[in-house]
């Protein structure tokens, strides 16, 4: 095990770090990394860059008010190659499904879509039906209507007709011949 203390870079330490677990250190030995914490970002940013190096980040720990504390293994450079080539393959799959989601999004859109459409035209024919029922109706509205005015009329000809006074005849009728017996 080895002890590294790095609070003298501040917050310029990545790099000097990843090459003290290169070449200081031997496959499967610990090192702790000293360094100052600063913003708290760099916490975060040593663990990435442990594992971006494909090393094993054993624990992370507050040091101090202003220090923190990484354990670090080295990995050998099969198993780093090994994770390597797994991280890749997840990166693969993870990608092909983002893939498949999205066709899965494009498909349901298209049926969404497909369904919208199918409903507007359905409710279209019924608004239309709607329309033509409301004139037909109209219509024959309109036609009782005039029937019932051409009997309205009529019924006041009739009416003014038995209202109004007879005439007598006012020509004469030829005197009959008595018959010859």
């Amino acid at each position: 095990m080895k002890r590294y203390d790095l609070r003298h870079l501040k917050d310029d330490f990545y790099d000097r770090m990843v090459e003290l677990i290169e070449k200081g250190l031997k496959v499967d030995e610990v090192g702790i990394f000293l360094f100052e914490v600063g913003d708290f970002s760099s916490i975060q940013k040593s663990a990435d860059i442990i594992k971006d190096a494909g090393h094993d980040l054993m624990n992370s720990l507050k040091f101090n008010e202003v220090d923190w504390t990484v354990v670090v293994k080295k990995v050998d450079e099969a198993t780093r190659k090994a994770r390597e080539e797994k991280k890749e393959l997840a990166r693969i799959a993870a990608q092909k499904a983002a893939e498949e989601k999205a066709q899965a999004e494009k498909v349901a859109a298209e049926v969404k879509a497909k369904a919208e459409a199918e409903k507007a035209e359905e409710k279209a024919k019924v608004e239309a039906e709607a329309e033509a029922e409301a004139e037909a109706k109209a219509k024959e509205e309109a036609e009782a209507k005039a029937k019932a005015e051409e009997e309205a009329k009529a019924a006041k000809e009739k009416e003014a007709v038995k209202k109004a006074p007879v005439k007598k005849a006012t020509t004469k009728r030829a005197a009959r011949k008595p018959k010859a017996k």
